[in-house]
């Protein structure tokens, strides 16, 4: 008889599930923990617009919380495997405004078996900021905004700390009923929107300007389908005013939200989406953003990562790349060779131009640790190999715009360089990916044989568009492989329009 296996518990690990309803949508998220990695065993969302049920005297209709509790069943089986503890439910916006909340929630908590906590505005936007701090950290200040279905939540923080936050009260759907009346997409309405957003947004915007913040990132909702839009039209960027206001127009254009068609925009959206449009544009105007990128997380994701005290600490980043390097099998001492010859040859590189900011050094280590993630398939095109795995998992800790730079960059680390991907991106953003391909592609082929001893220091100088590498005296010359491989990166570099010298 063979003796019973035995499993502690970090083995097996845990399952935690983060509930949020919101005033548009319900949403649910399932992970797994394992040995300190956090997996994403499921996510289910479902339109409810819970706040479309509020009258003027702040009663939520009987149909509106019928809508809600019958997205709730749905739940409620999926809860009933997870340990008690682990679930944390939160309601926002809408149920802190309805007179007769108290009613939606004794029901919900019978639904669900658990019990449903009402979250201020206040804790709602610090758990929003933490979720998106975990999901896509960044460095410095950074300005968070969240636009839901009744109200709008707006954070300056650094790294994990939240510094200074508000909700306001407007949301896609109460604007949406209160100024788009029978769906009418006229410019007086969206001119009446933007009148109340400002109303709302005045009081407060100048304690945000005062912040030096670096990043803006926008969670879930009117951002994502404005990154979806823009993706689906196959435009590799941030969100940007001049976006916002062609959007703008092209609601207009439609006269009605029964005609709203935007390539990208999904239909479970269109009802919503021109007053979420309405009030990321006051916030565009008002706080002075100039871009914004899309964040891996929102309340659900801070409800989970608060649950795991021990997982506070972790470098979100640094935590991503050795999960991948595993699942994938990568080289890791080459990978880091790669990235340490990358990054020398990138700060030189920074010196000598101006197209380089906060991401630069982000977006090209994650590139040089995973360059090799294709060969988990195989060899002969393990570059675009890598550019299609990393199209489709999710790297933790990176924005959209840094996941889809990294995917650029490992599809055209070698052989023929194909520029057609980076001609998406805009133009403030293209020189600098470019130059991190050239310095990518030139740390590949030196570090060509695995091993840092024979890894020599590289002086990078720039004229424009004509690199020249010094390497030590006689160095190329006792390096016949390398000085091949170079004098063919020159070669393909000049089909590109670059002129590579090595010396």
């Amino acid at each position: 008889m063979q003796p019973q296996t035995q499993f502690d518990a970090e083995t097996l690990g845990e399952y935690y599930a983060a509930v949020d309803l919101g005033s548009n949508s319900f949403h649910m998220v399932v992970v797994h923990v394992v040995n300190g990695s956090v997996q994403i065993m499921g996510k289910i969302k479902q339109k409810v617009r819970l706040a479309a049920g509020l009258n003027e005297d702040m009663v939520l209709s009987q149909e509106s919380m019928q809508r809600g509790w019958d997205c709730l069943q749905t739940f409620a089986e999926r809860l009933q495997d997870i340990p008690p503890s682990n679930i944390r439910v939160v309601a926002t916006a809408t149920l802190r405004l309805a007179a007769n909340a108290q009613q939606f929630i004794d029901t919900a908590e019978s639904i669900l078996k658990h019990h449903l906590e009402v979250i201020s505005g206040e804790e709602e936007a610090r758990q929003i900021y933490l979720g998106v701090a975990y999901t896509s950290a960044n460095q410095g200040n950074s300005l968070v905004i969240d636009i839901g279905g009744a109200s709008t939540e707006i954070i300056i923080g650094n790294d994990m700390q939240p510094i200074h936050m508000v909700s306001l009260d407007m949301g896609c759907v109460t604007f949406m009923d209160r100024f788009f009346a029978g769906g009418e997409l006229s410019e007086a309405n969206f001119q009446r929107a933007q009148a109340a957003a400002y109303e709302r947004l005045d009081p407060v915007a100048d304690a945000f300007l005062c912040f030096d913040w670096r990043n803006c990132l926008g969670a879930s909702g009117t951002p994502q389908a404005i990154t979806e839009i823009l993706v689906k039209q196959g435009i590799s960027d941030a969100i940007r005013l001049d976006y916002l206001y062609n959007l703008k127009q092209q609601c207009i254009d439609c006269g009605n939200i029964n005609n709203l068609v935007i390539d990208g925009l999904d239909a479970s959206r269109q009802p919503i989406f021109p007053s979420g449009l309405t009030i990321l544009l006051a916030l565009f105007e008002r706080l002075k953003i100039s871009t914004m990128n899309i964040s891996g997380g929102a309340l659900r994701e801070g409800l989970i990562y608060g649950m795991l005290d021990n997982l506070k600490h972790n470098d979100r980043r640094i935590q991503t790349i050795n999960n991948t390097l595993r699942r994938y099998h990568i080289d890791k001492p080459h990978a880091l060779n790669v990235k340490d010859v990358a990054l020398t040859l990138c700060r030189q590189l920074c010196q000598q131009t101006s197209f380089c900011h906060l991401d630069t050094e982000t977006v090209l280590d994650a590139a040089a640790m995973l360059h090799e993630i294709g060969l988990h398939i195989e060899y002969k095109k393990h570059h675009e190999h890598g550019a299609y795995i990393l199209n489709f998992i999710d790297l933790p800790g990176y924005t959209r715009l840094q996941r889809a730079a990294v995917r650029d960059l490992v599809g055209a680390h070698r052989q023929t360089i194909d520029l057609a991907p980076f001609a998406l991106y805009h133009n403030e953003v293209r020189p600098m990916l470019l130059g991190l391909l050239r310095v990518l592609r030139i740390a590949v082929v030196v570090c060509l044989r695995r091993h840092q001893q024979h890894i020599p220091a590289i002086s990078l100088s720039i004229n424009d568009s004509e690199w020249t590498l010094s390497f030590p005296e006689k160095w190329l010359k006792e390096h016949p492989l390398i000085n091949a491989e170079l004098v063919n990166e020159a070669w393909l570099q000049h089909k590109a329009g670059w002129r590579l010298v090595c010396q």
